[in-house]
């Protein structure tokens, strides 16, 4: 869970950081992906050592992260 859960946010917050960078909201826009960089570093270890199941329940929760990021571009906009 923890895997799908770190690939959900880390998708999310890529589809947040597209519509602060159309708003050209530079300092969230450098904040959201500081945080995107970040949680891709942690993902990447655990990630490449990881096995088809779990590669499968990353892969998931990033579907589901864009899916929930996209909902929230569009309620925010």
């Amino acid at each position: 869970m923890k895997i799908f859960f770190t690939s959900f946010l880390q998708i999310g917050l890529v589809a947040i950081n597209t519509l602060l960078i159309s708003k050209e909201l530079f300092l969230e826009c450098f904040i959201c992906s500081s945080l995107i960089s970040l949680i891709w570093a942690f993902n990447v270890s655990k990630i490449a050592l990881s096995n088809l199941k779990q590669k499968i329940i990353y892969s998931l929760g990033a579907g589901c992260g864009a899916i929930t990021g996209m909902l929230l571009v569009k309620f925010l906009m």
